[in-house]
């Protein structure tokens, strides 16, 4: 009988742990088709993307907002499908904590060149709290995507099974 690695220990562990809680399965498909619908939204609406991104004075700002609705769309539909989950949550945490940082700092400082929000607080603590909410929730899903895997019933599980069954 071969030794198994960490990898291998790691991955049967995070399996057993979604085995037992079938929730966690249900994290990536809303996540997934959230991701989809808001890629999708760069391309079609400008504000959302090309213009979004130049006013936040991203580099590249054409070329940055369809990297990063494709990330969006093709990282969506990866996790819908339970496929390479761990894999694309890594950009997706990445994501987050650039969207975070471009705009959630000039909020707090009172420059922000985006809108305000319509409704006080509009600048300082109190507004970056209350308007970071969607950002701090994505990332937790990434991460947890990123350390437990998509579930039981993914194509991950599927061929992490069909995976060990040639092993042995």
């Amino acid at each position: 009988m071969r030794k198994r690695g960490f990898h291998e220990k790691y991955n049967a562990m995070a399996y057993k742990t979604a085995c037992r809680w079938p929730a966690i399965g249900a994290l990536a498909p809303p996540d997934g088709r959230r991701r989809v619908l808001l890629g999708v939204l760069k391309f079609v609406y400008a504000n959302q993307g090309v213009g979004r991104f130049t006013k936040l004075g991203m580099p590249f700002p054409a070329f940055t907002a369809d990297f990063v609705g494709c990330l969006e769309i093709v990282g969506g539909l990866l996790l819908l499908l339970g496929l390479l989950t761990r894999l694309i949550a890594i950009p997706f945490v990445i994501e987050m904590i650039v969207a975070m940082l471009s705009t959630k700092i000039s909020m707090y400082l009172g420059t922000s060149p985006l809108p305000l929000p319509p409704v006080p607080p509009q600048t300082g603590f109190w507004a970056v709290l209350h308007e970071i909410r969607s950002e701090y929730a994505q990332i937790m899903v990434a991460l947890y995507l990123l350390i437990n895997g998509p579930g039981k019933w993914s194509i991950d599980a599927l061929l992490d099974k069909l995976r060990t069954a040639k092993t042995r």
